[in-house]
């Protein structure tokens, strides 16, 4: 099964203190967890682009395996990847990716800021 845009952004505001924003215009967008940006999505002919933060080795790995999934556009290569959503990708994938995206950012963050949620 494969996530529709509905399903994408579902999964992504499913998690908390999730906002929604479209700072780059109304195509492109913008998740972010006290003020960060883990997700970007943008739709291009019906197919889907997504940005998600990734550890650097998975990041490899997980390019290695998967011709739709490229280095971050317009992000950090080392840490960002470019989910491109067009059926190939298992919605399985996709969601585990999002969750890996969401925790790396906010592992990131101060502790006390961690401690909000």
């Amino acid at each position: 099964m494969n996530f529709s845009v509905d399903d994408v952004r579902c999964h992504i505001m499913a998690n908390p203190r999730v906002v929604e924003e479209t700072p780059f215009g109304p195509e492109v967008l913008v998740y972010k967890i006290l003020g960060k940006i883990f997700a970007t999505l943008r739709f291009e002919n019906e197919v889907g682009q997504m940005n998600l933060k990734c550890d650097p080795e998975r990041a490899l790995q997980l390019r290695d395996e998967h011709e739709t999934i490229l280095p971050g556009y317009h992000m950090n290569k080392k840490h960002w990847n470019t989910l491109i959503l067009d059926g190939s990708l298992s919605s399985h994938l996709v969601g585990e990716l999002i969750d890996l995206s969401y925790q790396l950012v906010l592992k990131g963050m101060p502790k006390k800021t961690r401690e909000i949620l």
